[in-house]
This record gives structure tokens, C-alpha cells and sequence, in this order.
């Protein structure tokens, strides 16, 4: 059965099919978990991911990969988590780690760093619009409303804000990437 038939059987609350799914999915969202949040706290990050996808599989639409819908929910978990316990900066290294593979090599972690911060640099001054509303969703976590609400504009906005962020990002990243620029990893 692939995933997006045992999403369809949890939302049928089977709960045969959500212990597949964890059997499936829990190792490698558990390695990309240990990358921003303390060993201990992976567990209980991880039964508050499946409990939500039991919560959440009937709104499930199968219009992308089941695991990128698994990861979004366990990301959010992993960020209510360290909203309660630490500062939103501890989050920064998910998003060095999006790709999965989290850098090793110290001297590697601190280029990734230095290339994020140039990143985050493209979208301006702290405080202005782009930088805020990347830093409230990306890193904070929250969602479009919120943001909207916190900010005092329309969700429109704040969409077309954090379109602009993530476009803007990628192209400095894309400009520092040395395979870009003919070399290679």
C-alpha cells in the first residue's frame, strides 16, 4: 500500500495503517529532527507528529508527496516545541539542514551559516518588511494569518512578502553555490 492509501485508511482511523506509516517514516524525520532539536525531546516530537497526522488525514489531499506532508507537520511540532523551551534562532539550523544533509564538517557548518546570514542579508535591513515576515514564518513558524495579524496587513500581502523573500533568497544562495559557479561538492 503506498502512502497516500494508508493517509486514506488513517483517516478511517486504521490505526494498523498510522503504525505503517510510522514504521516508514520516523527514521529519517527522528535524523532530521536530532539536527534542531535535543536527543531526548526527538521521541516526544515524534508521537506528537503521528498523533497530529491521525488528527489530520481526512483534510489530507494527495496532490504532493506524503512525506513532504509528514515533514511539514513534524517541522511544525519540532517548532511549537522549541517556542516553548528555547529561542526561535535554535531553528536555524533546519533551515541550513532542509536538504537533509546536515553539515558534518564543522568548518562546512560554519560556511553554511555564513551563507544563510548573506541570504537573509538579500532581503534588507532587520526589521523591514521582507526580512520580518521571513523571520516570522520561516523561523518562528507561524502562520500566514498570524503573521498578517502581527504585522497589521492583509494575508495577500504577507503571501506576496514572503514570495518576494524566498525568490530573493534563493538567488543569493544560487550566487554563492559554488556548482553554480562551475565547481562542484
Amino acid at each position: 500500500m503506498d502512502d497516500d492509501a494508508l493517509i486514506a485508511a488513517v483517516a478511517r482511523r486504521d490505526d494498523t495503517a498510522l503504525r505503517e506509516l510510522f514504521s516508514r517514516h520516523a527514521p529519517w524525520l527522528a535524523a532530521r529532527l536530532r539536527g534542531v532539536l535535543p536527543a531526548a525531546e526527538v521521541e516526544d516530537v515524534l508521537q506528537e507528529t503521528f498523533l497530529a497526522v491521525w488528527r489530520g488525514a481526512a483534510g489530507y489531499r494527495p496532490e504532493g508527496v506524503a512525506g513532504g506532508w509528514i515533514w511539514g507537520i513534524a517541522r511544525r511540532q519540532a517548532a511549537l516545541w522549541l517556542r516553548r523551551r528555547g529561542p526561535a534562532e535554535l531553528l536555524l539550523p533546519a533551515l541550513i539542514a532542509a536538504d537533509g544533509q546536515h553539515p558534518g564538517d564543522p568548518a562546512e557548518a560554519a560556511v553554511s551559516r555564513v551563507e544563510l546570514a548573506r541570504a537573509v542579508g538579500a532581503l534588507g535591513p532587520e526589521g523591514g518588511p521582507a526580512r520580518e515576515t521571513w523571520r516570522l514564518m520561516y523561523v518562528e513558524d507561524k502562520s500566514v494569518a498570524e503573521v498578517a495579524e502581527l504585522m497589521g496587513v492583509s494575508a495577500g500581502t504577507v503571501k506576496s512578502r514572503a514570495h518576494r523573500a524566498r525568490r530573493l533568497m534563493r538567488a543569493a544562495l544560487r550566487q554563492h553555490d559554488p556548482v553554480s559557479e562551475g565547481g562542484g561538492r
